[in-house]
């Protein structure tokens, strides 16, 4: 099975300054534009996107995704919501904290009220995930017990242990078994929205929140404790993920957290490529993993001063981009936009890419490219265009070389995985309307 790499030069020797530095590091990746064009991204497709969201994906307090009754658009049931109601409540904290992050650059960009008020429901949603576990340790999702949907999602996730709550002096039951992404989706959210939203009141709630997650994850010795002892996770073998976090934490609390992350800093930053590097050894399986690397490299990198351990960050980083930089990943192009600047190629790609995302169904309909594109084993040989894949929660951690997926057209995906690259690209001037 062939392996996509790039190669990338990294250049001690050309490093004058701050800047210079981050592209030495990561040399320009070649891009191959989609064949297909659609319509220009605009700003009124990502807003119309929020609206939707609002509408249909936001039922209680966190973001939710709808199953209806039937995926035939001929159907009059087409937008009857099926008795089970929302489903995939799994996920549920890491698209709430890019959701936050979305609105947030949204709101930076434009001032807008719309954009102001989602990501404060946003927020107050991840910190809802933190107050309803009574432990400082954070809810996978929550529910009232009192919504005719509780008894469906809940059982569907069962799995994951349900665990009953008092929440706002309500009933509410929350699913643990909470996983790493879970908390980096989170510390994403809370590290942008800090830098995004000037609101004290905001900004102290974001400090608390990335405050009580931290102490709980260091107190547990870097492992997710649940009520009843046992553990579901651990950060232990991510230096990476630990230092981001602590990152976060150092710029949201200074006084609490520099210390702690400069220690950590300094026995651990030589180990940050390490995972990321045994990760790239496989392009395809878990793709979620590269959205993790991105979004936890983004707060780690663009919150460090210039000096050794950013050269170290960015070593990694290159890594990263050396295993993913062709596979067309809009939401990918941006992270690097944010921390290496602008390169017309990737740039001009990215557009493309959200142009080509305006062309899919929002229902997770099944999809199979087989014979469509040439395979190299059983993956495309090179990234399907945006258009034809298949549509699911958030299109950048999937594979882009899988030929067929999806479900029944019965589950509407929120579309963050448009509006959180689109603000992004509206934020450092990718896009400009």
């Amino acid at each position: 099975m062939r392996k996509l790499t790039l190669a990338l030069t990294i250049t001690a020797t050309t490093i004058l300054s701050a800047c210079a530095r981050d592209v030495a590091l990561l040399a320009p990746l070649a891009q191959r534009p989609s064949t297909a064009i659609g319509a220009a991204p605009t700003e009124a497709d990502a807003v119309a996107i929020s609206q939707i969201i609002q509408q249909r994906h936001w039922p209680y307090l966190t973001l939710l995704n709808p199953r209806f009754v039937t995926g035939d658009s001929t159907s009059p049931d087409f937008m009857t919501l099926a008795p089970s109601g929302y489903t995939q409540a799994a996920d549920n904290a890491i698209w709430t904290g890019h959701y936050l992050a979305a609105e947030a650059t949204r709101y930076a960009v434009t001032g807008s009220a719309d954009a102001l008020a989602n990501a404060t429901k946003a927020l107050h949603g991840v910190t809802a995930l933190i107050d309803v576990t009574q432990s400082d340790v954070l809810a996978r999702f929550l529910i009232p017990r009192s919504s005719p949907y509780a008894n469906a999602i809940l059982a569907e996730e069962a799995s994951e242990g349900i665990y009953e709550s008092s929440y706002q002096k309500q009933a509410y039951a929350w699913l643990g078994g909470t996983s790493r992404d879970q908390y980096s989706g989170v510390f994403f959210g809370l590290g942008v929205a800090y830098d995004m939203l000037p609101n004290g009141r905001l900004r102290g709630e974001i400090r608390r929140d990335v405050d009580r997650l931290l102490a709980n994850l260091v107190a547990n010795a870097w492992s997710v404790k649940m009520p009843d002892g046992s553990y579901s996770t651990t950060f232990v073998q991510r230096p990476d993920q630990q230092l981001s976090f602590l990152q976060v934490g150092r710029r949201v609390d200074p006084n609490r957290w520099t210390a702690t992350y400069q220690a950590f800093r300094a026995a651990n930053a030589a180990s940050v490529q390490a995972p990321i590097q045994t990760e790239c050894q496989d392009p395809y399986g878990s793709y979620y993993k590269f959205n993790l690397d991105h979004i936890n490299l983004y707060n780690l990198i663009r919150l460090e001063e210039p000096g050794a351990f950013r050269t170290l960050y960015l070593q990694a980083f290159a890594v990263l981009r050396g295993c993913t930089g062709s596979h067309q990943n809009a939401h990918f192009n941006m992270i690097e936009r944010g921390l290496l600047g602008a390169d017309p190629a990737r740039d001009a790609e990215t557009v493309n890419l959200l142009s080509l995302w305006l062309l899919r169904p929002r229902r997770d309909y099944y999809v199979d490219n087989t014979g469509k594109y040439p395979a190299c084993g059983q993956y495309a040989c090179a990234p399907i265009p945006v258009n034809d894949r298949y549509t699911t929660d958030f299109l950048w951690q999937r594979n882009p070389f899988q030929l067929a997926g999806g479900g029944a057209g019965t589950i509407e995906t929120p579309g963050v995985d448009y509006i959180l690259p689109y603000w992004m690209a509206r934020y450092f001037g990718v896009i400009t309307q």
